[in-house]
């Protein structure tokens, strides 16, 4: 802790992620508590590599607008900062200049000529194949040591920030601070502690607010939380007057996309949380103290896409009760009747394929077979996927099989059994399979070494 930090530091983070739907009233509620700050994250890898191997967003331009919005008027009119990390979705180089540009459309409609820091953490290959020559980076479980042709496979590559350069950004007068892959957790943490602010509550709040209300227990629909940190813990509380903070729904977030509920590893450390305790102050907030930060060598996570083979997919419902009655019997029967087609129809032609049948409403989700007592459904959706080297190929399976997943019939049929397909034709080219293929940290010598600032003045008309 900073020996001269004696006040509170007030964060508001009005959604989990930009575009997911900030609500205006919650964000002027958390202005008028006194926030200090408005940050929030935009990204994260939770929806796919496809994001920044192509480098764009999930969302589409009106719901990022529509938040961005809500936030830029309300930094402006409380003069107080904007910080978004992860923009784009994947934080990619392309993923944040589709955000700057939304920024910048929005700062002509409102009238506004804030001072923009935009910080890029999209590496090169040359670069990351350097790192690894030295022996600087090294892989996270499951995957083994990196090499260069995975490298060069990889369509784009990011590294996730820690606070340090948007906490530079900001102490240069940044009015809006546009990040590229950086932690959930730093975008959030970065103003309490360029303030000065204890690291162990300030890391902390950081990852329980990362997900604006999920750490809360929404009664009603509800965007964002407001943490306050001071010397000795941070407070949390709903920006919603109707939703509630508890002492399960605040510590359990610690859980969230982190297997161990105690230690988070972070960029330059390790949160503690061991020995936190969670205390609720009334019916909505929460209060924590006992966090503790752990200095470590400073390192960076690496994310690198890349697109691969093709997929061809066609969709079927079936009611047929002779099918429902032995669903996993159907599986393997459907299955090795359409791989026997593509062998007698297409041969060696088809190269390294792949098939899969997935069954919505008895295990797609988790592919496991359920036990024998689990109850017949009333129907279920069996989802085909073919797996090429080509779409042209993929969809040459998809075709190869769809008299049998047409018609399919069972042992106990007497009649030719048929299943309903939603679409004509019954096929649909999805694309290439896009994959992560880093999973793996570099060390740095300094925080803000592979990260690039570059500045837009609008008071001054131009790039900085």
């Amino acid at each position: 802790m900073t020996a001269s930090f004696t006040g509170t530091v007030k964060v508001l983070v009005p959604t989990g992620s930009l575009g997911a739907g900030a609500r205006e009233e919650e964000v002027q509620r958390g202005i008028a508590m006194g926030a200090q700050v408005i940050a929030t994250d935009a990204g994260s890898t939770d929806s796919g590599a496809a994001y920044l191997a192509l480098g764009t967003s999930k969302n589409n331009k009106g719901a990022v607008a529509r938040d961005l919005k809500i936030m830029m008027r309300a930094a402006r009119d409380a003069g107080i900062p904007l910080v978004i990390g992860t923009c784009g979705q994947a934080g990619g180089d392309r993923n944040l200049d589709w955000t700057r540009d939304i920024v910048l459309e929005l700062a002509r409609e409102l009238g506004t000529t804030p001072r923009i820091a935009l910080l890029y953490s999209e590496q090169s290959k040359e670069i990351i194949k350097a790192r690894n020559a030295e022996g600087r980076v090294r892989p996270l479980a499951p995957l083994g040591e990196l090499d260069d042709a995975t490298v060069d496979d990889c369509d784009h590559i990011v590294a996730a920030m820690g606070p340090e350069p948007y906490i530079a950004a900001l102490e240069a007068g940044a009015d809006i601070v546009l990040g590229g892959r950086t932690t959930d957790t730093a975008v959030i943490a970065c103003f309490p502690l360029m303030k000065g602010a204890p690291a162990g509550p300030s890391w902390h709040a950081g990852k329980i607010a990362e997900c604006g209300a999920v750490c809360t227990v929404r009664k009603v629909p509800g965007s964002g939380v407001m943490i306050t940190i001071d010397p000795d813990g941070f407070e949390i509380e709903p920006l919603s007057t109707v939703n509630i903070c508890t002492t399960q729904s605040v510590s359990g977030h610690m859980l969230y996309e982190n297997s161990d509920p105690f230690r988070l590893y972070e960029p330059g450390g390790v949160l503690d949380v061991t020995h936190a305790r969670y205390e609720q102050l009334d019916q909505r907030r929460v209060r924590v103290t006992g966090s503790v930060w752990e200095p470590q060598p400073y390192t960076m996570k690496l994310e690198g896409a890349s697109s691969g083979q093709f997929q061809t997919i066609m969709l079927v419902g079936i009611q047929d009760p002779i099918v429902l009655a032995d669903l996993n019997d159907f599986h393997d029967r459907m299955l090795a009747i359409c791989t026997e087609r593509v062998r007698a129809t297409i041969g060696d032609e088809a190269g390294d394929f792949d098939i899969s049948l997935r069954i919505y409403g008895w295990n797609a989700v988790s592919g496991d077979r359920p036990d024998a007592s689990t109850p017949i459904p009333r129907e279920v959706g069996v989802l085909f996927v073919a797996t090429a080297a080509t779409q042209a190929m993929a969809t040459q399976i998809a075709k190869a099989c769809n008299p049998a997943f047409f018609h399919m019939p069972m042992p106990a049929h007497n009649e030719m059994p048929s299943y309903g397909f939603p679409f004509t034709p019954a096929y649909i080219e999805r694309g290439p399979v896009y994959e992560f293929r880093l999973n793996h940290v570099v060390e740095c010598d300094e925080p803000g070494e592979l990260v690039r600032t570059e500045w837009i003045d609008l008071a001054l008309g131009k790039a900085a």
